[in-house]
């Protein structure tokens, strides 16, 4: 712990700076985002889903007590040479009923619609409508769309198949139709085992969501509308019935919790705004699949009954669909009820159906984790990308590092989902994380690099004068000779010396001393140029390094900086001031020598020469 307080301690700016990095991309994120940014992170927030899907449907099991009785393209082609075009005449379906109702079956549920025909046989029909009469465990479905008024008058439906739902809360806005295609009325007098099948499609055309209640407006005769009704999914409609029966549920009220959950019995099934529940896929169809939904070909149920009609063996056993769940659909492309979820490009529609209620019945519906949870999951992410910089030295063990942090995140996020049936995001996070990981490189190495400098310029600078130290000037000589000898060019040398400087020690004390040292050195500092270097040279001397200047310009130079320092009072204190004089020596290079040594000895000599003949000059060598 007192490491990791130590820690926190010494890079508290950095993690500061780091944090508030983090602050700022998460408004981005979470405050103020555009409405394309918004449509990006969906779209590839959905396909993290759709990929954590394929993952864990191996650990998914579907019920063995459902079964989907499917029009596939043998049946199809079957029926139609039998009974001619397709729709076939619906006391097939009657005869259907009653042949899977005498073997006890839990539930029948058609994925069909059987609205009004002008190819409709009354006959045929009726026999269907009295199937509906006789057995209360039957359901059909109705479809709602938003189809032109001119071309479709939106009829009224019947309030017997309408829901009356409780809503706790104001955040629930189920998807508004303005138009539906009605089924047979005689049906609906028949029945109230009706549900809408509406599947939405997303904007990248996969289906992940059904709604599992919309609305549907009671209209005027003017079209005006009177109220709106909720209508319940077919699927939901089937589940309430299957829990009241085999699970003792004594659903009577239905509601939504302020927590936007619709409350069936002891199930909680979680919605989104628009009031569709998440599906938890099972992997490929079951026609592909053998682990996933059983299907029967619709003409192997028409040839069983057939068989038993005339006494012949039937193509299924007579016990086959006995305390089974079983669905009615099409999986023949021309039908037009192939659809593209998560888990496969080519789902039969009915199977959306009976996946919806296997999920509501082992209660494992996916539900998004909720926003503080997921911006939680966000920032302790970001955080954990920013210790693994400022932590971890090497960059070759950090990037390894923070990729394991990576894929550690992504096992969670799928373990969760797996073991939780919870969708957390992914894509923010992960931006996040690695927006945190870039950023905090940038800061350590810009700190790194603020360190550096800061170190350099210890190392070369004079803590009191603040010239360049003694080293600096050393190298620095080499560095300019070598480069005067490439380039055959010339620079100079001034030694400079301040005047009886023991005497200001002496006289006014060591302090006064420092404060000259420093006026001198802060006056040549005025007098050159940026690119010379004047440097302390040790104790009371000084020393200038003029690049790519000639013996003539540096003596020039020499003679207004002796001039410039006396020609100044400096103060020492509020009421003493003193003048200061200088002693100066120039060597240039290559006239007086060709290494630091002879041109350092030449200027000393040039600038001992300076004091002998009285100071407060340029001093020569006579050659």
């Amino acid at each position: 712990m007192n490491k990791f307080i130590s820690f926190i301690y010494r890079h508290r700016y950095d993690i500061f700076f780091s944090l508030l990095l983090v602050l700022l991309f998460s408004l981005l994120f979470f405050v103020f985002p555009k409405e394309e940014t918004k449509n990006i992170i969906r779209i590839m927030e959905n396909k993290t889903f759709d990929i954590r899907q394929n993952i864990i449907t191996k650990d998914k099991k579907v019920r063995d007590d459902i079964v989907i009785i499917t029009v596939d393209d043998p049946s199809y082609e079957y029926l139609v040479e039998t009974y001619g075009d397709w729709p076939i005449p619906r006391s097939v379906y009657a005869d259907l009923v009653e042949y899977v109702q005498n073997q006890n079956p839990k539930f029948i549920a058609f994925d069909l619609l059987f609205i009004k025909s002008l190819k409709r046989i009354p006959q045929s029909d009726e026999q269907l409508i009295q199937k509906f009469k006789k057995y209360q465990n039957t359901f059909t479905a109705m479809n709602f769309d938003d189809y032109n008024f001119e071309l479709r008058t939106p009829p009224n439906v019947d309030k017997k198949i309408t829901t009356n739902i409780k809503f706790e809360t104001d955040k629930i806005k189920p998807t508004v139709f303005t138009n539906c295609r009605i089924i047979m009325e005689e049906i609906i007098n028949a029945t109230d085992r009706i549900g809408h099948i509406n599947t939405p499609k997303s904007d990248d055309g996969f289906i992940r969501t059904v709604p599992l209640i919309v609305n549907y407006p009671e209209y005027n005769e003017d079209l005006s509308i009177k109220q709106m009704d909720n209508y319940l999914y077919m699927t939901v409609k089937l589940a309430i019935d299957y829990l009241n029966k085999y699970e003792n549920a004594n659903i009577q009220e239905i509601k939504i919790d302020k927590n936007n959950n619709l409350i069936l019995g002891n199930r909680k099934l979680p919605l989104n705004e628009n009031a569709e529940a998440i599906l938890n896929w099972y992997g490929e169809s079951g026609l592909i699949n053998p682990d996933s939904f059983k299907y029967v070909s619709f003409w192997e149920v028409i040839k069983s009954i057939k068989a038993k009609e005339t006494g012949n063996k039937e193509v299924l056993p007579n016990d086959f669909f006995k305390d089974k769940i079983v669905y009615i659909g099409t999986n023949v492309f021309s039908l037009s009820d192939i659809k593209t979820v998560p888990t496969s490009k080519y789902l039969p529609g009915v199977e959306i159906h009976t996946t919806l209620l296997n999920n509501i019945i082992d209660n494992n519906l996916i539900h998004k984790a909720s926003l503080p949870y997921n911006v939680a999951i966000s920032i302790i992410l970001s955080i954990a990308a920013i210790f693994t910089v400022f932590k971890i030295r090497s960059v070759y063990v950090s990037i390894p590092l923070f990729s394991g942090l990576i894929f550690a995140f992504l096992y969670f996020s799928t373990y969760v989902m797996t073991k939780y049936n919870v969708w957390t995001w992914v894509v923010v996070p992960l931006i996040l994380a690695i927006f945190c990981f870039v950023c905090s490189f940038i800061v350590k190495y810009l700190l790194k690099s603020r360190d550096f400098e800061y170190t350099y310029k210890l190392a070369t600078t004079d803590g009191l004068t603040e010239l360049y130290n003694h080293r600096f000037f050393q190298e620095e000589m080499r560095k300019k000779i070598d480069f005067a000898e490439k380039l055959k060019n010339n620079f100079s040398l001034i030694l400079i010396d301040i005047d009886f400087f023991k005497k200001f020690n002496d006289k006014y004390g060591h302090q006064a001393g420092d404060a000259v040292l420093k006026h001198v050195a802060k006056t040549l500092k005025s007098c050159v140029r940026n690119e010379d270097f004047v440097c302390r040279y040790g104790g009371e001397e000084m020393a200038i390094i003029l690049n790519n200047v000639n013996r003539e310009t540096a003596v020039a130079v020499a003679e207004k900086i002796c001039k410039t320092i006396a020609s100044k009072q400096y103060e020492l204190s509020p009421d003493l001031e003193v003048q200061i004089t200088i002693s100066l020596g120039v060597a240039t290079y290559p006239q007086n020598g060709k290494t630091p040594t002879d041109l350092i000895e030449y200027s000393d000599k040039c600038l001992y020469k300076a004091k002998e003949n009285g100071r407060n000059q340029v001093g020569f060598i006579e050659e």
